[in-house]
C-alpha cells in the first residue's frame, strides 16, 4: 500500500486522495492494514467494483418491487431544512475538506445546497460537500428512504459513466437501516459497518472478507447511506451522532425530522447539512394517478384528481402529499373502482381517516383475484390475518426487522423439543437395529439402540428448543466452502492420509489393500477440504475434527482475498439452510460411515464394517443436517403457528410472495413492512 503522509492533519490513501483527520488514527489503519495480509490498489479497486454490480443488482431489484423505477416515480424535492437538525451550512463547507468532490462534480457552494432542487441536484450536494456528511430529514412517509434509493441509483450509474482511471476515486454506496447497532457495546461505526457488510454481501463474510471490508471504509472506497434513525432508541441516537462524526468515509443519514432536531439539541453530526425532502406538490401527484390509466379517464378518478388541482389545500391533498398515500390509493383502487368515494366528508372527515382506511384494504386488495393476473397462492382472509399476526409479533419485540431465523421464538419451544426427540427416536430406532441386528442380534442391538436413543432424541429436542441464530455461511454457493485451495489442500491431505495408512499397516504386518486405503482416506481428504473453506462449523460437530473453530474464528491466511460479491437477501439464507446445509450435512455422515465401515470391513468383516458404518454415520447427518437447522426448527414452528393462529405452513414463501406485492421489502437478508405506519396500523387491529 502506498501512504504518503501530509503533515499532522492529512494523510493520502490507497487511491492516492487526501483525507484529513488525526495523523496517529492513519497510522493505525496503516498498521492494522499489515496486521494480516497485503492488500494492493488493485486487490481493492477489484473489490469494489464487484460490489458495485452487487449494490446496483440488489436496488434495482428492489426498486422495481417499490414501483420506484417504473412507472416513472413521483419527482423528489428537497430543499436546506429550516428545522435545527444540523449545524450552520459552513461547517460542510469548510476550507479544509475532509473529502474532496467526486471526479466530475465541483465543491458544493451555499447557494448549490440553499438553491435546492431534485434528485440531480442532491447528487452533486452529496458528491460535492467537504464534509462528505449529509442529513435527509422529513416528515413520516413523505419518502425520505425513496429519495436515498434513487441517490444510491445515481450514484452508481454516476460511477459506471465515469472513465476508468476516475472510477476508483468515487465510492460505491450501500445501504443499511441502523437496527440492530448498539454504541454501548463500545462498537465503533466502522466495526458496525464492516459487520453489516459481511452480513449483506458475500464477499466480506469470513475473516479475510471482513478485514477486505475494513480496508475498503477506511480509505474511502464505500459511503453508507444509513435509514432509519428515527426508529433507533432514543438513548442511543445521541452516541451514534458521537460515532458516525468520526468516520472516514462518506455517510447519508436519513431521519423523520421531528427526530433529529430532538437529538440534535444534545449531539450533531459533525459538519452535515441538514436538507428536507418536500411534500408531493398536487399537481404532481394528480399527474402521476393519471398517468397509468386509460383514456379517456375513468369518471371516479377525473373527479379526484380535479379536486387535488383545484383545491391544493384540500384535506385530500394534504393526504396526497405524501408518496406512501399516494401509492397506496393506486395499491387499493383499480380503473373501474369508486375512487371518489374518498371525496364523501362523511365517511372520511379527517386525513389519518383516508390513510388508515388505504391501509386497511392493501392487503386485501393485493391478494384478491383479477381477471387479467394469475389467482393468488393465499386468499385474502389468510394474508390479512398473517399479516397481522407478524405485525403484531414485531412490535411486540419492539422492532421492525422480521428475521425469518427469530420465527421459532413466536411459539412454546418445548412442543418442538418434544416432537424432534422422538422424531430422533424413531429414526435412530429403525436405523440402528437394522444395522447391527445382522451382527450382533436382535436384543443386542435392541440394547445398543436404547441407550443411543435416550441420549440422542434428548440432544436433538434440546438442539433444536435453543436454536436462534442462522449458519455463518448465508449462502447458496458451494464455491464458498469449497474454494479451489481448499480443494487442493484436500487432495493433498487425502494422498499423504492414503500413503501413511498402508505404510502404517505394512509395518504392522498386515497390509491394507491400496484401493482401500484410498477409500477409507478419502472422508479425511473431504474433511480437510471442509475445514479450510467455509464450512468449518459443520465438521466441528462431527467425529472427523472435533475442535476445530468456526469460520469467523480462524486465523486468517496470507494472499489475495476472494473479491466476487453478491448480495444475501432472506431467501438466499433459506436456501442455505434448506438446499445446501442439509445435503452437506448428509456428505459429512456419508464421509463418516465411509471411513469407519471401510476401516471395520477391513479389520472384521464386510457384515460388521457395514453395519457399524452405518450406525457411526447416521448421527451427524440427522443432528447436523436436521436437528441443528434452523430450517427445521421454523418449519416446526410454522405448523405450530398454522393450527393455532391459521397461518400459512409454507410461510418463508409467503413472506417472499408479500414481498413481490409490495406489502413487505427486503434490506439485506431480513424483512421489514413496507412502512412503519403499515406495520404499526396491522399490529393495532389485530
Amino acid at each position: 500500500m502506498a501512504e504518503g503522509w501530509h503533515g499532522s492533519g492529512s494523510y493520502h490513501d490507497q487511491r492516492g486522495q487526501t483525507v484529513h483527520g488525526d495523523q496517529n488514527n492513519a497510522r493505525e489503519i496503516h498498521q492494522h492494514h499489515h496486521a494480516h495480509y497485503l492488500l494492493t490498489p488493485s486487490d481493492l479497486e477489484e473489490a469494489a467494483n464487484k460490489l458495485a454490480e452487487a449494490v446496483k443488482k440488489q436496488w434495482r431489484y428492489e426498486a422495481g418491487l417499490r414501483r420506484l423505477l417504473e412507472p416513472p416515480p413521483l419527482p423528489v424535492h428537497w430543499k436546506l431544512s429550516e428545522r435545527k437538525v444540523a449545524g450552520h451550512v459552513s461547517a460542510a463547507l469548510a476550507e479544509n475538506p475532509l473529502f474532496e468532490p467526486l471526479p466530475g462534480l465541483t465543491t458544493a457552494t451555499g447557494e448549490l445546497v440553499e438553491a435546492g432542487g431534485g434528485i440531480a441536484e442532491l447528487h452533486a450536494v452529496y458528491g460535492g460537500l467537504a464534509s462528505g456528511r449529509l442529513l435527509l430529514v422529513g416528515p413520516p412517509a413523505v419518502g425520505k428512504t425513496a429519495a436515498s434509493i434513487l441517490l444510491l441509483l445515481r450514484a452508481i450509474r454516476y460511477r459506471e459513466s465515469a472513465p476508468p482511471d476516475q472510477r476508483p476515486r468515487i465510492p460505491v454506496p450501500v445501504l443499511f437501516t441502523l437496527e440492530g447497532w448498539d454504541p454501548s457495546c463500545q462498537e465503533s461505526a466502522t466495526d458496525w459497518a464492516v459487520e453489516r457488510l459481511s452480513r449483506d454481501y458475500t464477499a466480506f463474510q469470513g475473516r479475510e472478507g471482513q478485514e477486505l471490508a475494513r480496508n475498503l471504509l477506511e480509505n474511502g472506497w464505500i459511503s453508507v447511506f444509513l435509514d432509519g434513525f428515527d426508529e433507533v432508541d432514543r438513548a442511543r441516537r445521541k452516541t451514534i451522532l458521537r460515532y458516525l462524526s468520526r468516520t472516514k468515509f462518506r455517510i447519508v443519514l436519513v431521519s423523520r425530522s421531528k427526530e433529529a432536531a430532538i437529538t440534535a439539541r444534545k449531539e450533531l453530526l459533525s459538519g452535515a447539512v441538514g436538507l428536507e425532502v418536500c411534500s408531493v406538490d398536487s399537481a404532481d401527484a394528480a399527474e402521476y394517478l393519471l398517468r397509468p390509466l386509460p383514456y379517456p379517464r375513468p369518471p371516479a378518478w377525473q373527479a379526484v384528481t380535479d379536486r387535488l388541482r383545484e383545491e391544493p389545500t384540500s384535506m385530500l391533498a394534504e393526504v396526497l402529499a405524501k408518496p406512501l398515500a399516494i401509492s397506496l390509493l393506486r395499491d387499493v383502487y383499480g380503473p373501474d373502482d369508486p375512487v371518489d368515494e374518498l371525496l364523501d366528508p362523511a365517511r372520511f372527515p379527517t386525513a389519518r381517516a383516508v390513510e388508515d382506511h388505504l391501509l386497511d384494504h392493501v392487503v386485501t386488495a393485493a391478494y384478491t383475484p383479477r381477471p387479467e393476473d394469475p389467482p393468488p397462492p393465499w386468499s385474502p382472509e389468510t394474508a390479512e390475518r398473517t399479516m397481522r399476526y407478524i405485525a403484531a409479533q414485531l412490535t411486540t419485540a419492539g422492532t421492525r426487522e422480521l428475521r425469518w431465523w427469530d420465527i421459532p421464538t413466536w411459539a412454546e419451544p418445548n412442543a418442538r423439543a418434544k416432537v424432534t426427540g422422538l422424531t430422533a427416536a424413531g429414526v435412530l430406532l429403525t436405523v440402528v437395529i437394522g444395522a447391527l441386528t445382522p451382527i450382533a442380534g436382535f436384543m443386542n442391538a435392541l440394547v445398543v439402540a436404547t441407550g443411543v436413543i435416550a441420549t440422542a432424541s434428548i440432544d436433538a429436542g434440546r438442539r433444536v428448543k435453543q436454536l436462534r441464530e442462522p449458519r455463518p455461511l448465508p449462502s447458496t454457493e458451494w464455491r464458498d466452502v469449497f474454494p479451489r485451495k481448499a480443494i487442493r489442500a484436500g487432495a493433498v491431505h487425502w494422498l499423504i492420509m492414503a500413503a501413511s495408512m498402508w505404510l502404517l499397516t505394512k509395518l504392522l504386518g498386515r497390509a491394507m489393500p491400496v484401493p482401500l486405503c484410498f477409500l477409507a482416506t478419502l472422508p479425511l481428504g473431504f474433511s480437510a477440504a471442509l475445514v479450510r473453506g467455509s464450512g468449518a462449523t459443520l465438521v466441528g460437530r462431527t467425529l472427523l475434527a472435533m475442535r476445530v473453530k468456526a469460520p469467523y474464528e480462524s486465523r486468517p491466511r496470507p494472499g489475495r482475498p476472494d473479491t466476487e460479491s453478491r448480495p444475501v437477501g432472506p431467501v438466499d439464507v433459506w436456501r442455505h439452510h434448506t438446499r445446501f446445509w442439509l445435503p452437506l450435512a448428509v456428505v459429512t455422515g456419508v464421509a463418516i460411515a465411509l471411513f469407519v465401515g471401510t476401516v471395520m470391513t477391513w479389520a472384521t468383516g464386510f457384515r460388521t464394517g457395514v453395519g457399524l458404518g452405518v450406525t457411526a454415520g447416521i448421527w451427524p447427518i440427522l443432528s447436523n443436517g436436521l436437528f441443528s437447522n434452523l430450517a427445521t426448527a421454523t418449519v416446526i414452528t410454522t405448523i405450530q403457528l398454522s393450527a393455532r393462529e391459521g397461518i400459512p405452513v409454507r410461510l418463508l414463501p409467503f413472506l417472499e410472495d408479500a414481498r413481490q406485492r409490495n406489502l413487505l421489502r427486503a434490506v439485506g437478508p431480513v424483512y421489514q413492512f413496507r412502512h412503519a405506519r403499515f406495520q404499526e396500523r396491522l399490529a393495532t387491529r389485530r
